[in-house]
């Protein structure tokens, strides 16, 4: 395919994404970010593609971009990488893909100090990691049941700077944790078994199952925390854990029953309850 114009190139080359990509507020930036990293760049260098890039060769990766982002594959599983926080971390098939509304955990976490902290599913290492880089001093264990995630967990360890502050380790939960923290966070497996059917193509297909649902009714780790985390923490520790938005109430009472102090359901930035909060006495 010939072009008279880079401007006519771009154009022509998008309008073909628009015709394939499923309609949507994220079409366009979809489409952008996938022809960036066909050429090799990221979003924000477009400006220095040039028609002599335009080759056949060129036009064939970015229909194989567009092409599998119309199966629904997220883009940053494409891309390789989801910016989190400040931050930009490795993913895969294997890993939970960092949602934006994640980073309310981490605001959180970080309106108070804290020097030993503990997360549980660690998956991509994106709160761990998040964490242990804006706090320089702090030290951490990640845990996860499955040794891939925790390869992903190690890439990003390195490519942040923190490998030397963070123990990753093979743990169904609590059974191979060692030591005392003063913090504890978690974003389990939340989605209820009856729920999973109605998860976005973008979901359901390219995270993996473990960390999407209990197979039950969505709770079940929260009341394992609520029994087992104060085992783990220091007195006056916190632990704080991403919810879905209709278990606030729940997940408080688990944290009350168990003998927590102040705990707190915490809003995201719409407004849904996203966050709990609990407190060791």
């Amino acid at each position: 395919m010939s072009y008279s114009s880079l401007s006519e190139a771009m154009a022509k080359t998008l309008a073909r994404a628009r015709a394939v990509l499923p309609e949507g507020p994220d079409l366009i930036l979809d489409a952008r970010m996938l022809l960036a990293h066909a050429a090799g760049l990221t979003r924000d260098k477009l400006h220095r593609l040039e028609l002599a890039d335009f080759t056949p060769e060129f036009e064939a990766r970015y229909d194989a971009l567009i092409a599998r982002r119309a199966r629904g594959e997220p883009v940053s599983k494409i891309l390789g990488y989801r910016d989190f926080w400040s931050y930009r971390f490795h993913v895969t098939p294997d890993v939970l893909d960092p949602r934006p509304e994640t980073e309310c955990l981490i605001a959180l976490a970080l309106k108070a100090p804290f020097s030993q902290v503990l997360d549980l599913g660690t998956g991509s290492g994106a709160i761990l990691l998040t964490l242990l880089a804006e706090r320089p001093g702090a030290k951490g264990t990640g845990a996860d049941l499955s040794p891939a995630a925790l390869q992903v967990a190690a890439k990003n360890a390195e490519a942040l700077g923190v490998a030397e502050r963070a123990d990753l380790i093979v743990s169904d939960w609590f059974s191979q944790v060692e030591g005392q923290f003063d913090l504890i966070v978690s974003n389990p497996p939340y989605i209820a078994i009856e729920e999973m059917s109605g998860l976005s193509r973008d979901v359901l297909g390219f995270d993996p199952r473990m960390a999407l649902t209990d197979e039950g009714d969505g709770l079940s780790v929260y009341r394992l925390l609520a029994v087992q985390s104060g085992a783990w923490l220091r007195p006056g520790g916190r632990i704080i854990v991403e919810i879905g938005p209709s278990q606030g109430a729940a997940v408080r009472e688990f944290f009350e029953a168990a003998g927590f102090a102040q705990v707190q359901v915490h809003p995201d930035l719409d407004g849904r309850d996203r966050n709990v909060s609990a407190i060791k006495g």
